[in-house]
């Protein structure tokens, strides 16, 4: 298996963050991987324009990481210039009260795109077999019997027309140490430093142990994850860039056909 491999795991697949180096970047620098953004960007933007105007297919986006993993800036830098009538964020903070009053999916589905958007998901379902696996928020019996439960979920809306798209931005320890450094020593970032996120650092293991559980068991054709090298943000753009390009093209979607009688319009004064 190729380095490339690791990070584009076919289902069945177990997986092992510690074969996926969050340092790869391929043969790219900054600036070479910054030029290929900008390129490959103006073509996504031509297949988004279609995909809202055809408005028969949807693109669900998910973003998945550790504190500090970049969830915020791959979303700003990869979706900018695309037409914001068609494309939406949906950020999953910790539940309410009356969404902890149902099930855990509850509060996901009305967030899925409709037919000609892309919806982009800021943390998503995902948080119900890691935070609440590793924090005990249920019985280990509950958050194991969601991965169906994912699976099915993604099943449904996969069969209605949706493509998905999930990506796990992979940083190391030593990297959100760095990160989070940051956060104290800029005092533009310092809104961002929360003390609650050091308890969640010392439990890294445990958070890795979930996430690959997680990549494992709800790796499918019809909803893959992709393990993206982060260290680098300029190469996790690159990378996430990539794959909504390769992803549109694919989906192929079309200008729909023109009003009949349009040759004949004339515009009145």
């Amino acid at each position: 298996m190729s380095k490339k491999d690791h990070f584009s795991p076919k289902p069945g697949t177990t997986i092992d963050l510690s074969d996926c180096d969050p340092d790869f970047h391929e043969t790219y620098d900054k600036d070479a991987a910054r030029a290929e953004v900008d390129r490959l960007q103006v073509q996504m933007q031509e297949w988004q324009e279609r995909l809202y105007a055809e408005g028969k297919q949807s693109l669900l986006i998910v973003f998945q990481a550790m504190d500090t993993g970049g969830k915020d800036g791959v979303i700003k830098k990869v979706f900018s210039g695309m037409n914001p009538a068609g494309v939406y964020v949906a950020a999953f903070k910790a539940p309410t009260p009356t969404e902890l009053a149902h099930d855990f999916l509850w509060r996901v589905h009305p967030q899925t795109p409709g037919k000609g958007y892309i919806g982009i998901f800021n943390r998503s379902h995902y948080e119900d077999v890691l935070i609440a696996r590793v924090n005990q928020l249920v019985p280990e019996k509950v958050w194991r019997a969601r991965y169906e439960h994912i699976n099915a979920f993604e099943r449904l809306i996969a069969d209605n027309g949706t493509r998905i798209l999930k990506f796990y931005l992979h940083i190391s320890k030593d990297e959100q140490k760095q990160r989070l450094q940051a956060r104290l020593d800029k005092a533009d970032k310092n809104w961002k430093f929360s003390i609650g996120d050091l308890p969640v650092r010392e439990r890294w293991n445990d958070y890795m142990a979930a996430y690959e559980d997680a990549l494992s068991r709800c790796n499918t054709d019809y909803a893959p994850w992709f393990i993206v090298p982060a260290n680098h943000k300029w190469y996790r753009d690159l990378f996430v860039t990539r794959v909504i390009l390769n992803t549109l093209a694919d989906m192929n979607p079309q200008y729909p056909p023109p009003e009949a009688g349009l040759d004949s319009v004339v515009i009145p004064d």
